[in-house]
């Protein structure tokens, strides 16, 4: 049958990225796209990385390249009288110094961000965790996207009328151009608690008991519904939106297409032959494809033989482009897509990403080295970086012994070999959160403060829940979920060559559809879980088990220690009880100030 995969496939071509500073993509071993009736490309948690991967020749291409895959997947889809559709659910911003280092926040990545054709968009957490990208996603993304972008359980106060409104449609009805397939259209984000006060994110268990909900799913005229969402492919959330579906009467068998994301890996979750949700990686480095066969239509009401659904991970390079769109280095891009390509090498240099700060002498790993390990960037911070320069001069002249705790999710990507960037500052870790310290609290309370966080989540899962993200929340985003997803990326040298077309290291990925999924066929990474939180000693004369500290943290942490101190049996209020311990300065801060006098460039 035609939709079936399609034998393996190799690509020799020469090609060059788009941006000038990136690598080009090494030859490997290709899985074809098994195209259908209708088709989707799917991005999630992009936080920035339009620019692609610049050390990292698996995920070289950047938005304008994308663009051009669009573009050109939908005149081969189109020419075949198929459909195609575009999918992005949320987190596009804080990540990437293409957001985070310019003033205001996010500028350019807005102007680079619309060219693409988008058929439905949802936000994500981090376009709610601030007064002003909340702001930016009514004033600026949403008329971008207008019509596409959607907000089923969003509100936000409008910063004119003052009024509580919907941040964007809470659904939409279409047809889609070549085959006529009616689809209705939501938009959710997970039960999300940590939004700014400016914001609203009602509970999807609630948000689908209300009328237009309702009524929205009972519209006998829908040959397929599309649940866009910032929600990860296996969760309570989706599985409600499900059983509600499922639920209502005349679409016991409808077929529902879930997209998600938030939790930054490969996923795909089956919930029953006809349900079928797929989660699309982290940072521009996967684009998802799925397709459908099977759905009845305007055009061809009497199909009954599916659905059939067939995903693909592709990575974000020039050979998994050329090679599925059937194109090479000349025929291959657009207009708009060279474009783009150089209003963000535009916008970089704008923004100066490219100036060193320093060089690193050796790889420096998130979860590819264990912890603690001298390659291990937790063992870097808490060995070198945070105790050479977090410090609070009056405490610390006094002889003070002190701890400070960090969360492992405060970091965000791995530090490579070489030059140490001002995009690489931002990659790491974009978060603006102070530190905070409260005054000599004893030593063993800490330390039962960190196996709780640590050791005992199942402790605080109940209580998290009812106010933030639960404990998960600490640790890189992830590794919440089983390790078969998470084989990582691959970083190959940037000399490497690869004429033999073998395989190399990365994405693995294993979902509840198999081990095919990857469009290029890697060898597996080694893959090692880290601790929520970590801590390290900051005084050189403490003692080795100092009665009390200071117990210094990353703010982010305030009001999981608050509740974590109550089963450790200490009353502390650290909101009320806490003071900046060294005022103005992030994490970010340190590590570029540690950069500089510790990694020179020879």
């Amino acid at each position: 049958m035609w939709w079936s995969v399609l034998p393996l496939s190799f690509l020799f071509p020469s090609a060059l990225a788009a941006q000038p500073a990136a690598p080009a993509p090494i030859r490997a071993p290709l899985r074809d796209l098994p195209l259908g009736q209708l088709n989707f490309l799917h991005t999630t948690d992009t936080h920035g990385w339009l620019a692609g991967h610049l050390q990292e020749p698996s995920f070289s291409a950047d938005w304008g390249d994308y663009i051009s895959f669009a573009e050109r997947m939908r005149e081969k889809i189109e020419a075949q009288g198929r459909d195609l559709l575009v999918i992005d659910t949320g987190d596009r911003v804080e990540g990437n110094g293409l957001y985070d280092s310019s003033q205001p926040q996010g500028v350019y990545l807005s102007e680079i961000l619309r060219h693409q054709h988008i058929d439905v968009m949802t936000s994500g957490n981090h376009e709610l965790y601030k007064h002003n990208t909340s702001e930016a996603e009514l004033q600026v993304t949403v008329p971008n996207f207008r019509g596409s972008y959607l907000a089923s359980n969003i509100d936000i106060i409008h910063p004119e009328t003052e009024e509580l409104v919907p941040l964007a449609s809470r659904y939409k009805k279409f047809t889609t151009k070549q085959q006529g397939i009616r689809i209705v259209a939501f938009g959710f984000l997970f039960d999300f608690t940590g939004n700014y006060n400016n914001t609203v994110v009602q509970r999807v268990e609630e948000t689908i008991k209300e009328d237009w909900f309702q009524e929205a799913i009972r519209d006998e005229e829908v040959d397929l519904f599309l649940v866009a969402g910032h929600v990860p492919a296996h969760s309570p959330e989706y599985k409600a939106i499900f059983t509600e579906i499922r639920s209502t009467r005349g679409h016991g068998d409808t077929p529902i297409q879930f997209f998600g994301g938030h939790q930054h890996i490969r996923d795909y979750a089956q919930y029953d032959a006809k349900a079928v949700a797929l989660a699309s990686g982290r940072f521009m480095e996967t684009i998802g494809f799925m397709s459908i066969d099977g759905l009845s239509s305007t055009n061809d009401p009497s199909i009954t033989a599916g659905p059939v659904f067939k995903r693909r991970y592709i990575d974000n390079n020039l050979y998994s482009y050329y090679h599925h769109t059937g194109l090479d280095e000349s025929s291959f891009p657009t207009d708009k897509g060279l474009n783009v390509s150089q209003l963000i090498t535009d916008s970089r240099s704008a923004l100066h990403l490219d100036k060193i700060h320093g060089c690193n002498p050796r790889d420096l790993w998130m979860s590819r080295a264990p912890y603690p390990h001298n390659d291990s960037i937790y063992t870097w911070l808490e060995k070198e970086v945070l105790p050479e320069t977090l410090k609070n001069e009056p405490r610390g002249d006094g002889g003070r012994p002190a701890v400070a705790v960090l969360n492992t999710g405060a970091i965000r990507f791995d530090i490579f070999k070489g030059a140490f960037t001002q995009d690489t500052m931002w990659i790491i870790s974009p978060f603006t959160n102070e530190f905070r310290y409260v005054k000599d609290v004893p030593y063993d309370k800490v330390q039962l403060i960190m196996e709780v966080l640590n050791k005992q989540p199942q402790v605080l899962t109940g209580s998290l829940e009812e106010t933030f993200d639960g404990v998960d929340a600490l640790g890189p985003p992830a590794q919440v979920n089983h390790l078969d997803n998470m084989a990582g990326t691959g970083q190959i040298p940037l000399s490497a060559e690869n004429p033999s077309g073998a395989v190399v290291p990365g994405y693995t990925t294993q979902d509840d559809a198999g081990d095919d999924g990857d469009d290029t066929i890697h060898s597996p990474i080694s893959f090692y879980r880290v601790p929520n939180v970590f801590q390290a000693t900051l005084s050189a004369n403490a003692s080795a088990t100092p009665e009390t500290v200071d117990l210094v943290y990353i703010e982010f942490l305030q009001s999981y220690l608050t509740l974590a101190a109550k089963f450790a049996h200490l009353d502390l209020d650290f909101a009320k009880e806490s003071e900046s311990y060294m005022p103005g300065s992030t994490l970010t801060d340190l590590v570029l100030e540690w950069v500089g006098k510790n990694w020179p460039c020879n």
